[in-house]
């Protein structure tokens, strides 16, 4: 079976520059995922833990900085920034926001692949990117989009599957309320931390005993997806 193909997430407000970049990058062995706005951003950076992101600044919900600022707080993933902004302010700006490159447009197509390149050997995907996720008696495999307990199949809401996702890709992490309700639902429910602990009242329902005893609450702080290892000694 060959290996699966590192998946790019574009983002970028410009339809023209999805149907110019989709086929070079496809071309070049990656998978593409789409945004346009910086919520879809972070909804999809939670959802599929992309392996880069191409992010432009001009967004038409939110300041491309603030995108970048939210993703560093759950993708380890590089972050290039591709934008017409030329100002060496705006540069260093997104550097020290935590941006991997930043690259001018217009931009030639191989030296924006050559930097895609630069940032993954820089950046190699980890555990966090795997295409499966097994933790006994759970498994997640991101491809397909499944989710299995002791074999058999779990049913999760779109919405279920994404918040469970990301605490995987960030396992051992702590995220905050307001991280997970950014990427997973948007900047307009930052504050609805009563319906985000409905959401892992859900989670922990539908996965079992023994599974929900990874999702781990951190009173006051948020949740995090526990080392199996310390999951099974919290229930000795």
């Amino acid at each position: 079976m060959s290996a699966p193909r590192p998946l790019v997430l574009l983002v970028d407000d410009e339809t023209q520059l999805h149907r110019i970049l989709r086929p070079a990058l496809e071309a070049a062995g990656y998978a593409i995922e789409s945004a346009l706005t910086g919520e879809d951003a972070l909804r999809l950076a939670a959802a599929h833990g992309p392996a880069c992101v191409l992010l432009d600044l001009g967004l038409p919900d939110m300041e491309g900085r603030e995108v970048l600022r939210r993703m560093r707080g759950f993708l380890p993933s590089p972050v290039l920034v591709v934008s017409a902004r030329d100002r060496v302010a705006e540069k260093i700006a997104a550097l020290d926001a935590g941006a991997a490159d930043y690259v001018e447009k217009p931009f030639d197509t191989g030296e924006l692949l050559a930097r895609i390149r630069a940032a993954l050997r820089a950046h190699p995907p980890g555990p966090e990117q795997t295409p499966r996720f097994r933790a006994p008696p759970l498994e997640v495999d991101f491809e397909r989009r499944t989710v299995r307990v002791e074999g058999a199949a779990v049913t999760l809401t779109p919405r279920e599957y994404a918040l469970l996702v990301m605490l995987i890709r960030n396992v051992g992490r702590v995220l905050t309320h307001r991280q997970i309700l950014h990427a997973v639902w948007g900047p307009a429910h930052g504050e609805d931390v009563q319906y985000l602990r409905v959401y892992i009242q859900h989670l922990r329902r539908k996965l079992g005993r023994e599974t929900a005893a990874m999702l781990q609450t951190e009173p006051g702080i948020g949740y995090r997806f526990r080392e199996p290892e310390a999951a099974a000694a919290s229930e000795a």
